[in-house]
């Protein structure tokens, strides 16, 4: 299955719009963003568990990526409630669960297979910083390489200079409103801007994101 496969391209989602589609493991859903692959595969997608649902013991060949949106997500290492931010690295596993139910921001085998550090962020304790302009405020989650990974808050009004992306950007709004030259984005709009793309983006009523960037030119693929 190819979905905004092609990472050269602009891709913008309104996951709220899309369709739950079941994945192997009844209770758990997924809304997919982009796709290359079939149930192994480079993904980006919404993954909703109900109450009580769980997923058998895997591995992930390529590593995950995940940032709880809503309700508890569990694994044998844990619980990790609302605004919670996980890296599981290549070769990694676990038995995923969830009693209360939780909605997840997951990406799947876009990792480095350098970067063997599990880390876990609950950002509702973590310190924001001051951003490269006034309005913005930046709570850094991960760096390896040209890879950089933060949820950025933005005042009303705020906006920022024009700038580039080398090695491309994706977002997902998570409050307000975010916008750029092309469009509006309100909360749970997926954005994906390609490597060397150009914008100035800024909000006018504020709004929450979630950025990575410098990824998009050495995302893995799928495992062999």
């Amino acid at each position: 299955m190819e979905l905004n496969a092609d990472l050269s391209q602009r891709a913008v989602l309104d996951s709220n719009a899309l369709a739950w589609s079941p994945s192997p493991m009844a209770g758990v859903d997924r809304r997919m963003l982009d796709r290359c692959g079939d149930e192994l595969a480079r993904a980006t997608s919404i993954v909703r568990y109900a109450p009580g649902s769980c997923f058998e013991l895997h591995s992930h060949g390529g590593g995950e990526e995940i940032l709880v949106l809503a309700g508890s997500f569990s694994d044998q290492l844990g619980s990790y409630g609302a605004g919670t931010y996980l890296r599981n690295p290549i070769g990694s596993s676990h038995a995923p669960s969830s009693e209360e139910g939780c909605k997840l921001l997951v990406k799947l085998q876009q990792m480095h297979p350098a970067d063997y550090r599990r880390l876990v962020v609950n950002t509702n304790e973590s310190q924001w910083l001051p951003g490269m302009v006034q309005g913005l405020t930046v709570l850094p989650l991960h760096s390896f390489g040209s890879e950089h990974v933060a949820l950025v808050s933005w005042a009303p009004g705020t906006k920022f200079q024009k700038h580039g992306h080398a090695s491309g950007e994706e977002i997902f709004v998570l409050e307000g409103v975010f916008q750029d030259e092309q469009g509006s984005y309100p909360a749970g709009s997926w954005l994906r801007n390609p490597p060397g793309s150009v914008h100035m983006p800024w909000s006018e009523e504020g709004c929450t994101i979630w950025v990575k960037t410098g990824h998009l030119l050495t995302t893995r693929g799928p495992d062999e």
